[in-house]
């Protein structure tokens, strides 16, 4: 199963005798799972299948599902709102009453009068209804396989990014390993010139438990083993997340955070300039990593 991005659009239209229709559904990062719809006046009863029909195909992010819907006119009859147009009339006796001299309005003027002629649309039948809100459902279906795919398009690009920048890790753990500062013979010589200095500025005195404890020090300064040996399972176990594929983006969110822990730690007992060099750019690499994975279902 491949991975998947949590960000999306998707159409789809439809038709079902004088109605059409048109979905629209977008998705962007979120921490869970939240469906939002909206839906025309009088289809509120669907929203809770829209939302199982969503919930099956979607794990994760923030997805808005909107319909929109027009009815052609050609079955509409024109007919005359009575009360608005008492309303209407009523304020026409109330200017009459106030202002005598006021010349009558016209015929046009009064039916002209915003809800006074209206369209009214057939009542359907409960066999349309019924109809209607199946095609309605499968015109989501058909919305919402569109926008997993777009979304699976989406993580296909982000998978490829994860691996170039997981090689990169790998790439800079093994330098970091290699590194002539970490050679025993480097040690040794850091550690006779710490020597030398403690003896310099003894004033003749030696201090044994001074010179162990700088010892000491430097040898645990020196020793990014553990460091190292967690940078490379993590990469295994990122791979290993990535090529399972499923809604991973949690987990691997969490090793993004110990990844950046090691690499924290690589630069603070780095004593070396390459060595603090490599891991400011584990650093770098992994903060960009983190950013896409943020965007994965």
């Amino acid at each position: 199963m491949a991975l998947a991005s949590m960000t999306g659009f998707a159409r789809a239209s439809g038709e079902a005798g004088p109605v059409h229709w048109t979905w629209e559904l977008r998705s962007v990062n979120g921490k869970g799972l939240d469906i939002r719809v909206r839906i025309p006046t009088g289809l509120e009863g669907l929203e809770p299948k829209i939302k199982e029909r969503a919930g099956k195909l979607l794990k994760r992010g923030s997805v808005n599902i909107g319909l929109s819907m027009k009815r052609d006119q050609s079955e509409a009859t024109l007919a005359i709102n009575e009360t608005a147009l008492d309303a209407v009339l009523s304020a026409v006796d109330l200017l009459r009453i106030r202002m005598p001299d006021l010349p009558p309005p016209s015929l046009d003027g009064i039916l002209a009068q915003k809800g006074v002629f209206e369209f009214q649309e057939p009542e359907d039948d409960d066999d349309f209804k019924k109809e209607l809100q199946a095609a309605l459902l499968t015109t989501l279906d058909s919305a919402l396989l569109d926008l997993v795919d777009m979304r699976h398009t989406e993580g296909g690009a982000i998978t490829k990014l994860l691996s170039e920048q997981l090689s990169r890790i790998e790439d800079l753990t093994a330098a970091a390993e290699v590194l002539p500062a970490r050679q025993p013979e480097a040690i040794k010589a850091r550690l006779a010139a710490h020597v030398a200095e403690l003896l310099e500025n003894s004033s003749g005195q030696f201090d044994e438990q001074r010179l162990h404890q700088e010892a000491v020090l430097l040898a645990t300064r020196a020793d990014i083993r553990e460091e190292l040996d967690r940078l490379v399972a993590h990469v295994k176990a990122a791979r290993d997340l990535v090529s399972g594929g499923g809604a991973v983006g949690r987990r691997l969110d969490f090793l993004a955070q110990e990844f950046n822990r090691e690499a924290n730690t690589l630069c603070s007992k780095s004593n070396d300039v390459e060595l603090t060099a490599i891991g400011l750019d584990l650093k770098a690499v992994i903060d960009q990593m983190r950013e896409q994975i943020q965007n994965l279902e």
